[in-house]
């Protein structure tokens, strides 16, 4: 995934001025207090969100319990990838933990600016791939991972994450109670 990462900074970094300046007049920034949320299910997520500063976490609604499917933090592009692709209805939220500032850019006008500027549709396909890999990637973890294993491959990979995050998101988003995750964390 790292690889990944770095193909799409130096693929940014080699954005000529028209095609920055094309980007830039789409999008704006916006600065969202922490409980806010930016996306509703029930909403078309016709909006992506680059994160500048702070955290956003997506989740779902299950027998009315939250469930957290993703955490974002700086640098990190936030949308419902369903509900953005195919413009239909979000079956998840998007909501600030903390105050999040991001810039805003709609599906729309991006769409139409990627005919203009190949480097964007290379940028496109390039999330497109990170999603992917990354997607997979959580899947294999929570099909072959017990609790305290996908406990440790979240401290290795986001070490930040738990002095930043409520501990029962935490829980959620490893697929374990609450009370679960006390009792490894206790053995640590």
């Amino acid at each position: 995934m790292q690889s990944h990462t770095e193909k799409i900074r130096s693929l940014i970094e080699s954005f000529d001025d028209e095609t920055l300046n094309a980007l830039k007049e789409i999008s704006y920034s916006k600065t969202f207090l922490k409980g806010y949320c930016l996306l509703r299910a029930g909403s078309i997520s016709n909006v992506s969100y680059w994160v500048e500063s702070g955290i956003l976490r997506k989740y779902y609604i299950h027998d009315d319990k939250e469930i957290t499917t993703e955490f974002y933090f700086k640098d990190d592009l936030a949308m419902s990838f369903d509900s953005y692709i195919f413009q239909r209805p979000s079956k998840e939220y998007i909501q600030a933990l903390t105050e999040v500032t991001v810039s805003i850019t709609e599906y729309s006008s991006f769409q139409i600016l990627k005919t203009k500027h190949k480097k964007l549709q290379e940028l496109d396909f390039l999330m497109t791939e990170y999603y992917a890999l990354w997607l997979e990637e959580k899947v294999f973890e929570l099909h072959t991972q017990n609790a305290t294993q996908r406990y440790q491959t979240l401290l290795t990979k986001s070490p930040h994450i738990i002095q930043l995050v409520q501990l029962t998101h935490i829980a959620s988003y490893l697929n374990v109670s609450l009370e679960t995750l006390s009792r490894i964390r206790a053995k640590k």
